[in-house]
């Protein structure tokens, strides 16, 4: 993650840098984009996770747009551009983590105001205070069913014919997380207490769920993070923790990399620790956040259970 500070107005648009994003028009997600008519409720969602479950509520009666779709980008350093703008302004709702992640979305929807305009702020909606260290929200299993509940209700009050479809919608996908959260809990029944190293805390909402305990000192995690770098003390006691084998796994943050980064996931494997990649963007095509979810903590469930890595989703 590197997180860097968004500047006011359209006019300055492409000097923006802030939260994650991709520039290009071509940046929406495959997965979370649905085509449709002018009938259509036009959404625009910050990170690719929060369109495709907006899609998925929305069915055939939206259209969504997803800022940050690439996996294979840093996604905390974003240009924003006046296309980005543009659609902003055409949205009805948008969706925006908050914590400062992608605060480009509202720089830039203060530029096209509209009191008619749903704006779904995650942070907000879950009660956070601006302080909140981790900003990855979407890790955590209470985040996703509370914003699909919100999206049911605002989407009514948009298209209200439709509203009997998009609170079914919404039931169907809070059931469809129960075998995600049934997973959880029966990890963190056999295997809780289990002892991980991560580089930033991109899926360590998940992880405290699962009952594993991170050694990663945060602040050698927020350092990473916002691109600053760690004591050579912390860097020491983080590769520590592989050759002396006080983890059983590495959760590396395959978006975000870079030499210091490197070394110490080469450190890792070295040291015979299996290493697991997390994401930031929802990977696509082929996933949607339900299976993006079940395939991180599979990931991590085998290298404790089998010692395997896997490095790339």
């Amino acid at each position: 993650m590197r997180v860097a500070v968004g500047m006011v107005g359209l006019g300055a648009a492409a000097l923006m840098a802030a939260g994650c994003g991709s520039s290009s028009a071509k940046a929406a997600s495959t997965a979370a984009t649905n085509s449709g008519g002018s009938a259509t409720v036009a959404i625009v969602a910050g990170e690719n996770e929060y369109g495709n479950v907006a899609a998925q509520i929305g069915g055939p009666y939206v259209s969504v747009y997803s800022v940050d779709s690439n996996p294979n980008t840093d996604p905390h350093t974003y240009e924003a551009t006046p296309s980005v703008g543009q659609k902003i302004a055409a949205a009805k709702l948008l969706i925006e983590n908050g914590v400062g992640y992608d605060s480009f979305m509202g720089t830039l929807a203060s530029a096209s105001p509209n009191s008619a305009r749903k704006v779904i702020n995650v942070q907000h909606l879950l009660g956070l205070p601006d302080s909140t260290a981790n900003p990855h929200l979407w890790y955590s299993p209470k985040t996703m069913p509370a914003v699909a509940k919100v999206l049911a209700s605002d989407l009514s009050a948009l298209d209200p014919a439709h509203a009997s479809t998009f609170k079914a919608n919404e039931a169907k996908f809070v059931a469809s997380l129960k075998p995600w959260l049934n997973a959880i809990a029966a990890f963190k029944s056999k295997y809780g207490g289990t002892t991980v190293a991560t580089t930033e805390p991109v899926a360590d909402y998940l992880l405290s769920a699962m009952g594993i305990k991170n050694l990663t000192p945060w602040q050698f995690q927020a350092d990473i993070m916002n691109g600053t770098d760690p004591t050579p003390q912390d860097v020491s006691l983080e590769k520590g923790f592989f050759t002396k084998h006080q983890v059983k796994v590495f959760c590396y943050n395959q978006q975000v990399t870079d030499p210091l980064t490197d070394s110490i996931r080469q450190t890792a494997l070295g040291a015979g620790v299996p290493v697991v990649g997390v994401y930031e963007t929802m990977p696509v095509p082929g996933y949607t956040y339900q299976t993006w979810m079940m395939a991180e903590l599979n990931a991590i469930k085998k290298a404790i259970t089998t010692g395997a890595s896997t490095q790339h989703l």
